[in-house]
């Protein structure tokens, strides 16, 4: 996550902790509208629509957190307890036996839980190095947390936003295609990938992703001010 979705995540966290259960959801409306919504902010406002009794959303939700991070335990268990709730036994089994096999291979001579705590460990550090603008220390945490966790397409989106604002397109470039070639409808990596080729001089590939991207998305305003810098640039 980036600082100021962290921030948001955390006031949410706190809120949530309090049985703030409205309070949480509200605090992170504004990340689920932005593209900002990692699989971690998915999986706490699936939490609250479960304890809100409001299963159906929240089953939207913890969908939407594994879509982004297909190991998700705690994403994977959760789903399954309110599938067992609504009395939808065999989809909670599955479910469940997902969760069992979550844990899969080792990574990077970790297991596989290990491997993501420290995955998410080394992005807070990214985002403390970003926040005292160290770009630099922040890219290299960043690129060590998606070394140990590969599927964890919202760190790796973090990642490329990083490159960006180092200076290094080229390689943002190829952190995006790899998050579009397992989430080809990810719009905000599409804004990104963009972005990326603007910067790296290709204004054309630009032009045909943001089109894309406003064809899918015609809310994000951003997109639209994006295309307007490129009015200048000749086809």
């Amino acid at each position: 996550m980036d600082v100021s979705t962290r921030s948001v995540f955390e006031v949410a966290r706190e809120r949530f902790a309090n049985r703030d259960y409205y309070g949480a959801l509200l605090s992170l409306e504004d990340l689920t509208g932005s593209g900002r919504a990692y699989a971690d902010v998915h999986h706490l406002r699936g939490l609250c629509f479960s304890l809100l009794d409001r299963p159906d959303e929240a089953l939207q939700e913890f969908d939407l957190a594994l879509a982004l991070n297909p190991r998700y335990l705690e994403a994977l268990l959760h789903r399954g307890l309110v599938l067992n709730q609504l009395g939808r036994g065999v989809e909670a089994a599955i479910a469940f036996t997902a969760a069992a096999a979550a844990e899969g291979p080792p990574v990077a001579g970790f297991s596989a839980p290990v491997a993501a705590r420290l995955a998410n460990e080394h992005a807070r550090l990214g985002d403390a190095y970003a926040e005292a603008g160290a770009l630099a220390e922040a890219v290299l945490e960043y690129r060590r947390a998606v070394e140990l966790g590969p599927d964890f397409h919202d760190l790796r989106l973090r990642l490329a936003r990083l490159l960006l604002e180092a200076g290094n397109p080229l390689q943002a470039r190829e952190d995006l295609e790899v998050i579009l070639e397992a989430r080809p409808d990810w719009v905000d990596a599409q804004v990104q990938l963009g972005m990326a080729r603007y910067l790296s001089g290709d204004a054309a590939g630009a032009r045909d992703t943001w089109r894309a991207c406003r064809d899918a998305r015609p809310d994000l305003e951003r997109i639209s001010a994006y295309l307007a810098m490129l009015e200048r640039i000749p086809e």
